[in-house]
C-alpha cells in the first residue's frame, strides 16, 4: 500500500489541513478537558496535542477520547486514528462503488434483504403515499441520504403529522428525502435507553474470502432520538462475544458505568443475538466485495439483527485507557487483518 498510514507526505498534508481549519477555542477546550489526567499545564497540553497531530495523526477529539495525554510514545503508536482510517478507506474501497454506501437511498435498495424495514423516497411519493406509509408504521425516521454522524435524522410520530403535504414539502426542503419505518429494537437493547435505537458499529475488512472484525462497538443514546456522539450519545467497546466490560463515554469525556437515565448497567451488558450479527455481516460484506473496509451500523430486533447502514469511511472506536486500563490501541489488529 503506497503512502501507508503514517507516511510523511500524508502527515504533512494532514498538518496543512489542520492548520487551515484550526479552532483555537476548541483546542483550548479539549486541553482543559484532558487536564485532569495529567499534571501538565494547559499550554503544554495544547503543545502536545499539536505534536500528536503531526507525529501520530491524532485528531483533537481523538486526543480527548483516548486519553492520549496520559500515554507514552510507544503506546500512542498503537492507536488507529481517524486520518489513518480515512486513508485506508480511500485506498481500499472502490471510489465508484463506495457511493452506494454513501447514499442511504442507494444502500437501502442494494442491501434490501438485510435492512429489515420499509422505506420510501419522498420526492417520488405523493401526499397520499406518505400518509399511508405513516399510518401503517405509526412511527418513522426522516433522513438526509448523504448525511454523516446522525445529522438530519428526525423521529416522526404519525399522529403528529396533520398536514401531510406541508410535512413532505418541509422534509424535501431540508433534504430529508428518505422516510423509513422505525426499527423496534430488542427489549434488552431498548432497556439501555428507550428514546433511541441503541446500535452496534462493527468495523470489518473482507479479504475476498473471510470477514475480519476490526472493532465492535455498542452505541447508546442518552435521552435523544439517536445514539451518535453528535446527539449526546455514548459508546463502549465489545469483546468477541458481544459483551461490554468497561464504562461507556461520550463526546465530552464523561463516563458511564450505569446508564444515567435507565439505571441499566453498561458494564457487563451482553448484546443479544450477537453471533447472528456476525453471520449477517459476513453475508452483507460479499454483496460489494470491492468495498472491503466498512463500518456497519446494526440494530438488534426481537427477531434478529438488521443493518441500519454501511459506512465506507468508518469512524474509529477504541477503548478509553483511563476507564478500561487498556493502553494499547487497535492499530496492530488493523495491520494484521489488512496487511499494511
Amino acid at each position: 500500500m503506497s503512502d501507508a498510514p503514517g507516511g510523511l507526505g500524508r502527515r504533512l498534508r494532514y498538518l496543512a489541513r489542520r492548520a487551515a481549519s484550526l479552532n483555537p477555542a476548541n483546542v483550548w477546550r479539549i486541553a482543559g478537558a484532558a487536564a485532569p489526567l495529567t499534571r501538565k499545564p494547559r499550554l503544554l497540553i495544547v503543545a502536545d496535542m499539536l505534536w500528536c497531530a503531526v507525529r501520530y495523526e491524532f485528531a483533537f477529539q481523538d486526543y480527548l477520547d483516548w486519553d492520549v495525554v496520559m500515554l507514552t510514545a510507544a503506546e500512542r503508536r498503537t492507536f488507529i486514528t481517524h486520518p489513518k482510517s480515512n486513508h485506508l478507506a480511500m485506498t481500499l474501497n472502490d471510489p465508484q462503488l463506495r457511493r452506494i454506501f454513501a447514499d442511504k437511498l442507494q444502500f437501502n435498495a442494494r442491501f434490501a434483504e438485510f435492512i429489515g424495514r420499509d422505506w420510501i423516497e419522498l420526492r417520488a411519493s405523493d401526499a397520499d403515499a406518505v400518509r399511508a406509509f405513516l399510518d401503517r408504521h405509526g412511527r418513522a425516521m426522516l433522513k438526509v441520504p448523504d448525511s454523516l454522524s446522525g445529522f438530519g435524522i428526525e423521529k416522526v410520530e404519525a399522529s403528529e403529522v396533520v398536514d401531510v403535504e406541508a410535512f413532505r414539502t418541509r422534509a424535501i426542503e431540508r433534504r430529508q428525502f428518505l422516510l423509513e419505518g422505525y426499527i423496534v429494537q430488542h427489549p434488552e437493547m431498548a432497556a439501555l435507553c428507550p428514546t433511541s435505537v441503541n446500535s452496534l458499529r462493527v468495523i470489518t475488512f473482507f479479504d475476498g474470502s473471510e470477514l475480519k472484525v476490526l472493532a465492535s462497538v455498542l452505541k447508546i443514546g442518552n435521552g435523544g432520538d439517536i445514539d451518535n456522539f453528535s446527539g449526546g450519545g455514548m459508546y463502549t467497546m465489545l469483546d468477541d462475544t458481544g459483551t461490554a466490560h468497561f464504562a461507556a463515554f461520550d463526546g465530552t469525556g464523561a463516563t458511564y458505568a450505569v446508564h444515567p437515565l435507565s439505571g441499566v448497567s453498561i458494564v457487563g451488558f451482553t448484546v443479544p443475538l450477537y453471533a447472528e450479527v456476525l453471520t449477517l455481516l459476513d453475508r452483507a460484506a460479499r454483496v460489494i466485495p470491492e468495498v472491503p473496509y466498512v463500518g456497519w451500523d446494526v440494530a438488534i430486533t426481537a427477531t434478529g439483527p438488521v443493518i441500519i447502514e454501511g459506512n465506507p469511511n468508518s469512524g474509529v472506536y477504541q477503548s478509553k485507557p483511563s476507564v478500561s486500563g487498556i493502553r494499547e490501541g487497535l492499530l496492530p489488529r488493523y495491520r494484521a487483518a489488512i496487511g499494511f
